[in-house]
């Protein structure tokens, strides 16, 4: 398990986001909001890390989080598209419910969203993937952070993530309302939560 800090980053806004809509593994890209938000995120990295020029730094490869990667690479004055992808730390798949809001899950299909309430970290959305199988993807990705890093990634990982490093039990990481625009600093199994 790691031993270093690991500055995790939920990529800025989208417009889905902002229409409560699941993206999963849509490419969906960053609005005006996001791009602050990804420059934000920069300063309060350099804040925590002491500077940012020594640590490493991995993104999932979806647009949303690479555009976050290189703004915030870009404020803290290093090449911005100088970094690692790894596709292990991609969204969790919400399968045929991607693009919907839950709201509108709620009228298609009640039946699955009251089964998911019943146990929402092993529930798996058709076609899709649950939190148990996410976290399991989530650890090849972790095991390979040896030394202090930066890792732009999406809400459900930063949730699975948490539950590995920092302990958070499933049931409240599952819910946990993963800020953009913030940091969680994760080190020795606990984190807190920094923002600009």
């Amino acid at each position: 398990m790691s031993r270093c800090r690991i500055f995790l980053v939920r990529h800025g806004e989208t417009d889905w986001n902002l229409a409560g809509r699941l993206q999963g593994h849509h490419d969906i890209p960053l609005n005006d909001l996001g791009r602050e938000q990804a420059a934000k995120t920069a300063r309060v990295v350099d804040r925590l890390a002491g500077g940012a020029a020594t640590l490493d730094y991995v993104a999932s490869p979806l647009g949303r989080t690479s555009q976050t990667m290189a703004i915030l690479r870009a404020e803290l004055g290093l090449p911005p598209d100088e970094f690692r992808r790894d596709a292990r730390l991609k969204e969790i798949g919400f399968g045929r419910w991607e693009g919907f809001s839950w709201t509108e899950l709620r009228r298609r299909d009640p039946a699955s969203v009251a089964v998911r309430k019943t146990d929402p970290w092993n529930f798996v959305p058709p076609g899709g993937e649950s939190y148990a199988m996410l976290t399991e993807r989530v650890m090849g990705a972790i095991n390979e952070i040896t030394a202090d890093s930066v890792v732009v990634t999406h809400g459900g990982v930063v949730r699975a993530m948490l539950h590995v490093l920092a302990g958070m039990p499933p049931e409240q990481a599952v819910d946990l309302p993963v800020r953009q625009g913030a940091v969680y600093m994760v080190e020795n199994g606990a984190f807190e939560l920094a923002v600009a």
